[in-house]
Order: C-alpha cells, then sequence, then structure tokens
C-alpha cells in the first residue's frame, strides 16, 4: 500500500483577505517582517515606498545584524576573533569580562565605540 500525503499552501492576502500572490519581506526600525499580499496590494505597497527607496543607501550586511563591525575597511574577521579581539580590549582598559560566554553589551558597545 502506498500513502501519499499532500500538503497544499494558500496564501491570504493579510490586508483584504483576497486571495494572496507572494509574501513581501521587508525591515523597518530594526525589525524583520512578512506579508502576504495580492498582486494589487503588492503594487500599492511597492509605489507607496518607491520615494523612500529611491532617496536610500542599502545598509551594510555587518550594520544590520550588529556583529561584525570594522574601521577602516580591514579584512573580515571571524566571530571568534572578533570576541577575543574585544576581551583583549576590554581587560587592557579595566573592563572586568570572563573566558567564555557573553560579553556584555555595555563592554561590546565601549570597544566599538573605540575603534
Amino acid at each position: 500500500m502506498v500513502r501519499r500525503v499532500e500538503t497544499i499552501v494558500t496564501l491570504t492576502d493579510d490586508l483584504d483577505g483576497s486571495k494572496a500572490d507572494r509574501t513581501i519581506l521587508f525591515a523597518f526600525q530594526g525589525a524583520s517582517y512578512e506579508i502576504d499580499l495580492s498582486k494589487k496590494n503588492a503594487t500599492a505597497f511597492e509605489k507607496a515606498l518607491a520615494p523612500y527607496i529611491d532617496k536610500a543607501r542599502k545598509a551594510p550586511r555587518a550594520a544590520a545584524s550588529g556583529r561584525g563591525r570594522r574601521s577602516g575597511g580591514s579584512a573580515p574577521r571571524s566571530d571568534k576573533q572578533h570576541l577575543a579581539a574585544v576581551r583583549e580590549w576590554a581587560r587592557a582598559n579595566g573592563h572586568d569580562v570572563s573566558n567564555r560566554g557573553r560579553i556584555s553589551a555595555s563592554v561590546v558597545e565601549a570597544y566599538e565605540a573605540a575603534h
């Protein structure tokens, strides 16, 4: 006996309840969102954002995630290397940091401000 299970996904427009054609992903003030929209509503969404997107600049990936910030165009470093550098700087500048685990946000901010 063969058993086949099918999953059918249908999108419903989050604005008006009609059939949606696609899911749109976007971010605003540090939060990411997604919304299912019909072709008509997706076009209206894109048209509403167009003047802002035309004047905006793309954020660098590192800035979007808050990780891996570097000064002066230096080569990318791994997270491990970055954390080691933060710990070394923190100890040299009187901050108390452990050898493992999370580094407090205040210490990371102080490191970023110094670099």
